[in-house]
């Protein structure tokens, strides 16, 4: 004889049922507006694209600075390039340039980047980057302290999934709001940002104790983790062969303060020179390349005007060094000619 379930299960069971589905259509009903929306206007849905990047940091926005089809050059790299114009960069080669330089990052942000950029831009006319002592770590997976939305510039399931994260329903919101804004404000199309005011409004340059830090020198031993072997040159070697012959490349070894430069002759010396001397022997692979080291013992690097820490110079550095960058491109591209 079969069991009759008694009134209040089957009402019990009708509920949780109602509740799975509704939360069911909830997720689906989410996940469909978040991909229409786009938080990040990464091109997935064109849709409500409007071509301009909302206020953000410099991490998300990339994701629309990089595809955008406006910019045939691009930088790469963290704070120690930041400070290139890519305005000047412009008007300097006639190329139209993107700063998609994200502060705190590495060799294994910065190639991401570099992937999506390749991604959107399948010839470029030219690829400025920065090889900075991150690149010379140890660790083939390049870690870092900050996290970096790899989600973002991955494929369609990790899109997804990174879609299902709550900044992602926080952005989600923020970006229809702002869409529906007659006046919303808008940042740098190129990514452009003087980061100068935040430095100077953080007492560098008058505080007594960074002054202190800046004219501390370095030690003679290596860093830890960072006295070789070096996974960078085989993973730029990898990246190197996704960018078309034609493309201009430059790498950039960023000038450092006079103190922070180890004693000659010393452990760390020779790690660092060995790390960019093997990162320029990658860099060789590709056909239309050169470095601009500055690290050359540069007169400059004595002056602690110009630099706000030991690792980050001030603007008029940055626009002698935006000057060598671009020269540096001109002459790859005539001699590419000739």
């Amino acid at each position: 004889m079969a069991r009759v379930q008694p009134p209040q299960d089957r009402a019990w069971r009708g509920f949780t049922r109602t509740l799975l589905l509704a939360m069911a259509g909830l997720f689906v009903a989410y996940l469909a507006l978040a991909v229409v929306v786009d938080p990040y206007d990464t091109g997935r849905s064109t849709l409500l694209s409007r071509g301009a990047v909302r206020p953000q940091g410099p991490r998300t926005a990339s994701a629309l600075r990089g595809r955008d089809p406006a910019y045939s050059g691009a930088v790469i790299g963290n704070s120690h390039i930041q400070l290139i114009e890519p305005a000047a960069l412009t008007r300097l080669t006639g190329i139209p340039f993107v700063q998609l330089s994200v502060p705190a990052t590495g060799p294994a942000e910065q190639f991401a980047l570099l992937g999506w950029y390749l991604k959107h831009h399948a010839r470029p006319d030219a690829i400025v980057l920065s090889a900075d002592a991150f690149w010379c770590s140890d660790d083939p997976t390049f870690p870092s302290e900050h996290g970096f939305p790899y989600w973002l510039l991955g494929d369609w399931p990790d899109y997804l999934q990174g879609l299902l994260r709550f900044t992602a329903a926080q952005e989600t919101i923020n970006r229809l709001g702002w869409l529906l804004n007659p006046r919303r404000k808008q940042a740098a199309a190129d990514g452009w940002w003087d980061y100068e005011s935040n430095y100077l409004g953080q007492g560098f340059g008058r505080d007594p104790a960074k002054k202190a830090a800046l004219e501390r020198p370095v030690g003679p031993e290596a860093e830890p983790h960072h006295g070789g072997p070096f996974p960078v040159v085989d993973r730029l070697r990898a990246e190197l062969a996704r960018v078309p012959a034609e493309t201009a490349v430059v790498l950039v070894f960023p000038p450092v303060y006079a103190r922070a430069e180890p004693p000659a002759g010393s452990p760390r010396d020779a790690a660092e020179a060995a790390c960019r001397a093997q990162v320029r022997s990658a860099l060789a692979v590709h056909p239309l390349n050169t470095v601009i080291d500055g690290r050359a013992g540069r007169p400059e690097a004595d002056n602690p005007d110009l630099f706000f820490d030991q690792t980050h110079y001030r603007l008029p550095l940055a626009r002698a060094l935006t000057d060598e960058i671009a020269a540096a491109i001109v002459r790859l591209r005539t001699h590419a000619t000739e």
